[in-house]
């Protein structure tokens, strides 16, 4: 599995392409697969950036708890599966071309920031990011509400 941590700025160009950051691409292994999904996150303004392997551990784990018999769960797999890109940074540059549709749903006009989440990496427009900062207090709060004392 692999991890990735770090928060770096990438400025998007009128095809919507962006330099995948060095560190980040660096920590996936030589020799290993360097196709990432990414997707609308569920809960937050960002994009979400998978590694392909591990995007299809955690899609195999949802899809196992669904049943393709029940209309909403049928109904529940199309919206999550909707709307994902495949990339690859070339080798050259290393950039990334995500789709106009992707970062217009996260308002993106020109700076980016990747931010690394240890499985995943998050994509946050430049200003959306530095507001979803949660305060201390909300954030001590939600820590000890994960205690499992």
């Amino acid at each position: 599995m692999v991890n990735f941590i770090g928060k770096y700025t990438s400025r998007v160009d009128d095809k919507g392409r962006l330099v995948f950051p060095a560190p980040l691409k660096g920590a996936v292994p030589p020799g290993s697969d360097l196709r990432f999904v990414i997707k609308k996150s569920l809960y937050d303004n960002c994009l979400e950036m998978w590694s392909y392997e591990e995007w299809e551990r955690e899609s195999e784990k949802i899809r196992e708890g669904l049943d393709f018999f029940n209309p909403d769960h049928v109904k529940f797999w199309r919206e999550y599966m909707r709307d994902c890109d495949v990339v690859e940074p070339d080798a050259k540059v290393g950039r990334i071309s995500i789709s106009r549709y992707l970062l217009d749903a996260i308002d993106v006009n020109k700076e980016v920031v990747f931010f690394g989440v240890n499985f995943k990496i998050e994509i946050w427009s430049a200003e959306q990011f530095e507001s979803s900062k949660v305060s201390k207090e909300d954030y001590v709060a939600i820590a000890k509400s994960l205690s499992r004392k």
